[in-house]
């Protein structure tokens, strides 16, 4: 979320293109003026300053990001690998079908469920392995079965066939999956509960996007599992009006296709395999070799599932899914905006994702467990009016005018989400801790991916400088930390 004139990061690894244009024109004019001043300004706050040692404390230092069991068995089977089984295809089904991207690293040579190899049959090769739960984790409730398979051609399409023949499709053997147990209830589960508890909350950003998929229910699933008081996500519209959980305006990063999200419906999306490009620590790095990608053919049938998972906890989820499933945490919910045709973010689709968004809050009666912000306060205000009893925290110009003008925040706003860094210059420093505190405030941090890599750590780090809320790519990690915590 894009707040005290910095974004809620871009969520990638420094060697990845980032896929999203600048800011629009006004917005970078504006934060060339602002940049420039809060630099100074927080360097003046931390002594003349502005990296290393905050507050007397040790640099803040990176740790190695560590993935779990689950996040680096290979899933992918060897280059040659050939149907091992063949199922009937129901006299009537539902295709649907997506443009094939060209990758940079070796071919995956998992096959779809529903397609037909154009080799003939070769000598069978091993069976890709299952990717395996770390002991103790708890997934949810029973997943949904009804996964749509995804056949590669060269358009996005949807299409209905009446056929009684059968199709070859390729699946590693299935294993018994435990019995599935209920996920750990957070301590409480509106905000306001939450904020009174009186100790740091840990927020999944992403479901935790450093070591799951990015916006999975698996991902929210795991975090949930491990501890997380709070999921984050971001939102924004389909083709066809529906709100889906979507950091990019386009599929581009963590999908197998290509596309702005604004031209998909969401049959069209949810096909798509979202944890296509994951590669532990490193969200929608392109460039890794295909074996790297450990959940790549879940999603399409190719490789079963992690246990107590199905293939549709790594599709693009919609809202209202997250929101029914994980119906006892509180959502951080960013409204994300599309470009138009000009390339520029238009406000326009953020405030028709807000009117949808707080439509189907209230309809969930979600209205005092969801915290709503977004980098453009035109949107924000349009939601605050459309909803204005769901928590907000306030936008990137009002949290500017605070914090370099002194200008006056409105009472409502709780909960300031603010970047670690921005521009090199750490933000989390004493004085602004301080400030957000004197006001009866709290302050949650975010990472964009590239300023530290996280860590138990670094989460401990800060703990130690004050902050309220951990927007934790690791939660697990993040719990781990708070627990340590004196």
């Amino acid at each position: 979320m894009l707040t005290l004139a910095f974004g809620r990061g871009p969520d990638r690894p420094e060697s990845t293109p980032d896929p999203q244009p600048a800011y629009s024109r006004r917005r970078r004019a504006l934060h060339g003026g602002l940049a420039a001043a809060a630099a100074v300004a927080l360097a003046l706050a931390a002594g003349g300053c502005a990296g290393g040692t905050s507050g007397g404390g040790a640099p803040v230092t990176s740790g190695a990001s560590s993935a779990t069991a689950a996040d680096v068995a290979p899933v992918a089977p060897p280059a040659g690998a050939i149907p091992t089984t063949t199922a009937a295809a129901p006299a009537t089904s539902t295709t649907i079908t997506t443009t094939a991207r060209t990758e940079a690293a070796p071919p995956d040579a998992s096959t779809d469920a529903g397609s037909t190899p154009a080799a003939p049959p070769a000598p069978e090769t091993p069976e890709a392995p299952t990717p395996t739960e770390p002991a103790g984790s708890e997934p949810t409730e029973p997943a949904d079965e009804t996964a749509e398979p995804a056949a590669t051609t060269s358009t996005v399409a949807v299409a209905t066939e009446a056929s009684a023949a059968t199709s070859t499709t390729t699946t590693t053997s299935a294993t018994a999956a435990p019995p599935i147990t209920p996920l750990p209830r957070p301590e409480a589960s509106t905000l306001d509960g939450l904020l009174a508890l009186g100790r740091p909350l840990v927020i999944a950003h992403a479901g935790g996007d450093q070591d799951h998929p990015h916006s999975t229910t698996y991902a929210y699933s795991r975090s949930a599992a491990a501890g997380a008081d709070v999921l984050e996500l971001d939102v924004q519209l389909t083709a066809d009006g529906v709100l889906i959980v979507q950091h990019d305006d386009t599929v581009d990063r963590t999908t197998e296709t290509t596309g702005p999200v604004a031209d998909l419906t969401l049959a069209e999306i949810q096909v798509l395999d979202n944890a296509h490009w994951f590669v532990p620590g490193l969200w929608g790095d392109q460039t890794r070799p295909a074996t790297e990608y450990v959940f790549r053919g879940v999603r399409g049938g190719a490789t079963e599932p992690p246990p107590g998972f199905d293939a549709e906890d790594f599709r693009v989820a919609t809202f209202r899914e997250v929101a029914e499933r994980f119906g006892h945490h509180v959502l951080d919910v960013e409204i994300k905006l599309q470009r138009g045709p000009d390339g520029e973010e238009d406000p326009r689709s953020g405030i028709a994702t807000a009117e949808v968004l707080a439509a189907e809050i209230a309809e969930l009666g979600r209205e005092d467990s969801v915290i709503v912000a977004c980098f453009d306060d035109e949107v924000l205000a349009a939601f605050q009016e459309l909803a204005p009893d769901v928590a907000t925290s306030p936008g990137t110009d009002e949290l500017v005018a605070w914090w370099l003008a002194g200008e006056a925040l409105d009472p409502r706003y709780r909960v300031l989400q603010v970047p670690f860094t921005y521009g090199g210059i750490e933000v989390v420093q004493p004085d602004l801790v301080d400030r957000v505190h004197s006001e009866g405030r709290h302050v949650w941090v975010w990472l964009s991916g590239t300023d530290v890599r996280e860590s138990r750590e670094f989460y401990t780090e800060l703990l130690r400088r004050g902050t309220d809320g951990l927007i934790a790519g690791r939660p697990a990690e993040a719990v781990a930390a708070l627990a340590e915590a004196p």
